[in-house]
């Protein structure tokens, strides 16, 4: 609705900033957004702050009373990891909900951004999905454990706002990829896992095997765009219901593995496993809301998957951090 939109913008500039999750891919490329922001953001290494401690977080939040959260923190991973562990997900993202929404109600912060996925949308819901979609049918049961936890993060946010009057709001990210993704075969998403795939069907001339047809449709943002996207949020967006922020486009997991693989620079083949997990055959947001305040993305997914490439490289030869996907977990 046009009244969910400030008609003045709200200042960032001088403020405290907590990011959730700040040492994984979507937290570290908050931070990185938020510099020119002339913003103090609190560092806390993970050692100092697990997000599922219920009374550390209520403990570091009266302490330190950031005056904005941005809660990019939570369990990540792909369907295969999701489908085999669902209380893992349910348990630990819906910790990392509760225990942080409700210390920044405790705590007095004045503006909190949470994230949810849109793996909160029914797994039959018409797409392009907008975001009345939501609880309006079952989900995609290989990702329902996390579904329902962020689900409850989304209701909390509504549910704060309306009986406390807490400035929460909530974006709905569709696929991400970029720079600090999480790379493991069995927990990673669709661009991370074809990506090593990819690369490591290069190193022996053997095809690049996917799972599934290669038909499902599905939609990805570069987390640096994303990033953006939460901070435009932030500065423009009041409204008590979730924002999708996604791409607006779709492509084929067949698609997507052929320009994966011309990214890498492999040309040994590809071959589908139709008998590998596939979930929904389309997925894909409709965007029009943000797109329509005057956000868009910037990064094509081509010029994405490049960057990701060579963040992927310089990993592997020990130039940055290792393996970030259990960062989400702590601060």
């Amino acid at each position: 609705m046009e009244d969910d939109w400030l008609s003045v913008p709200y200042a960032l500039e001088g403020k405290r900033v907590f990011v959730a999750g700040q040492t994984g891919m979507v937290g570290s490329a908050v931070v990185r957004r938020l510099m020119p922001e002339n913003v103090y953001v609190f560092l806390v290494p993970r050692r100092y702050l697990d997000l599922r401690d219920q009374a550390a977080v209520e403990r570091w939040m009266s302490k330190n009373k950031p005056e904005i959260v941005i809660l990019a923190a939570a369990r990540v991973g792909g369907i295969l990891d999701n489908s085999q562990r669902p209380a893992d997900y349910l348990y630990e993202n819906l910790s990392i909900s509760t225990n942080f929404i409700h210390a920044a109600y405790q705590a007095g912060v004045k503006r909190l951004l949470y994230l949810g996925s849109s793996c909160i949308y029914p797994r039959e819901a018409a797409v392009p999905i907008r975001e009345e979609a939501l609880l309006s049918g079952p989900l995609e049961p290989t990702n329902e454990g996390y579904a329902l936890a962020k689900i409850a993060g989304v209701k909390m946010c509504e549910f704060y706002r309306r009986q406390y009057g807490c400035d929460f709001i909530s974006a709905m990210p569709c696929n991400l990829y970029g720079p600090g993704d999480h790379y493991d075969q069995t927990r990673s998403h669709v661009i991370p896992a074809l990506m090593m795939k990819a690369h490591e069907a290069k190193r022996t001339g053997q095809p690049l095997k996917v799972w599934g047809s290669g038909r499902a449709l599905r939609e990805f943002l570069y987390v640096d765009d994303l990033a953006d996207a939460l901070v435009f949020l932030l500065k423009h967006y009041n409204g008590a219901g979730p924002v999708n922020v996604g791409s607006g486009a779709d492509i084929t997991i067949a698609e997507l593995a052929k320009k994966i693989a011309d990214c890498v620079g492999c040309d040994a083949g590809i071959e589908f496993d139709a008998s590998g997990p596939e979930g929904v055959a389309r997925k894909v947001m409709d965007s029009s809301r943000i797109f329509s305040a005057g956000w868009v993305p910037r990064t094509s997914l081509e010029n994405g998957l490049r960057h990701a490439y060579a963040d992927y490289l310089l990993r592997k030869k020990g130039g940055c951090a290792p393996d970030q996907g259990a960062d989400d977990l702590a601060a």
